[in-house]
């Protein structure tokens, strides 16, 4: 289950960024030639005006063939010289460089926009909250939740999770059942025996026996946790999509950072690649998103989204960032690329990239093994 719904995941991100392209083209007047999810070999495919609509065997990934994007130095040998001629106005290449621009975005956008509208519904059915954040004051139905889980700690062995909710915490006939997380630190910590710890993770609910031990807080006892209290948060229509906009805006400006940070780190051969999740790794996450809910799940899907949309404008050849800098370039020096130079930087990119693809989805089979 767990399978499907990270490849479902992954189409409809791959979905609304091809959209992007798909849609500001046919605005522009530009024709499309194919609209593809994954890569060939294609498994359906249907021809819908001039535009042809594919769905491909291999998931990970997918393609809008704009005519002329690439150049059409090849038409002629297949016999397209005819159908370009007549179409030279409807060429990628024939619009003003900044029409090209807002195509090449658009990918990047349609991410983004896809993001803003899953954080939204996320604000109107009712996201968790911190109580001392932004939306304090709009805090309700408040619940203490297990926020970090140290490794190899009581709780991490005992097998708790972040994002468990407590219910209760009982030793020897005490029980606490508050939910404020400092007073359940201070129940834990003034611990001498097992804790009988209750927790609903998703609709599933369940408890554990932990003891907790010395040498994690300074000072009393611990298992190895982080407590928050958590209320949800819910709005109305137009607030929802404000705040939306307003939180899907922090996500892209904090993906962005780390992402800056990770760079500079890679350049000077001091970056951690234990803090890169692939494919399986991130199917991995999704697992754990569906088991605390719905809400979770919307709430990563609009994070990988955006971090889908940052990676995309990464000036690398064969990424939208990559033809963006080809067509900066261009427009600085007044003179076009040859499309033959293009093609060939941009093919060499996609297999640096799918060879770096194949090398992360084998680290994440490893920590698998592993673990």
């Amino acid at each position: 289950m767990t399978l499907v719904l990270f490849l479902i995941i992954l189409g409809a991100l791959i979905f609304v960024h091809e959209l992007g392209h798909f849609i500001s083209a046919k605005k522009a007047g530009i024709r499309v030639d194919e609209f593809a999810l994954g890569f060939p070999p294609r498994v359906l495919g249907k021809k819908i005006g001039e535009t042809e609509y594919n769905l491909n065997l291999i998931p990970f990934g997918g393609y809008v063939k704009i005519f002329g994007e690439d150049g059409d130095e090849d038409a002629d040998k297949r016999g397209l010289g005819t159908q370009i001629s007549a179409d030279k106005e409807r060429r990628f290449t024939s619009k003003p460089r900044w029409v090209q621009g807002i195509v090449l975005a658009s990918g990047v956008l349609g991410n983004i926009v896809f993001a803003w509208l899953l954080v939204s519904i996320g604000f109107m059915s009712g996201v968790p909250s911190a109580i001392n954040g932004r939306y304090a004051a709009d805090v309700r139905n408040l619940e203490l939740m297990v926020t970090s889980v140290l490794p190899d700690s009581p709780a991490y062995t005992a097998g708790l999770h972040s994002g468990d909710v407590i219910t209760a915490i009982e030793e020897n006939g005490n029980r606490f059942e508050g939910t404020d997380a400092t007073v359940a630190g201070n129940f834990i910590g003034a611990s001498t025996d097992k804790l009988s710890v209750f927790y609903k993770r998703g609709k599933e609910a369940g408890s554990v026996v932990v003891l907790p031990k010395d040498g994690i807080v300074e000072g009393k006892h611990a298992i190895g946790v982080g407590l928050d209290t958590i209320g949800e948060v819910r709005f109305g229509f137009f607030r929802a999509f404000f705040e939306g906009a307003l939180m899907t805006w922090d996500i892209t400006r904090e993906v962005t950072v780390g992402l800056v940070g990770f760079l500079k780190q890679a350049v000077t051969l001091q970056a951690d690649l234990n803090s890169i999740t692939g494919p399986l790794g991130i199917a991995g996450l999704v697992g754990e998103a569906r088991v605390l809910g719905v809400i979770y799940l919307l709430s990563f899907t609009a994070f990988i989204s955006i971090n889908l949309a940052v990676i995309n404008l990464l000036p690398i050849p064969a990424l939208d960032g990559g033809r963006l800098l080809f067509l900066a370039i261009e427009g600085i020096t007044r003179r076009s690329i040859p499309a033959k130079l293009t093609r060939t930087v941009n093919t060499a990119g996609f297999i640096l990239l799918i060879l770096f693809m194949v090398f992360i989805t084998y680290r994440d089979i490893v920590k698998l093994v592993s673990s």
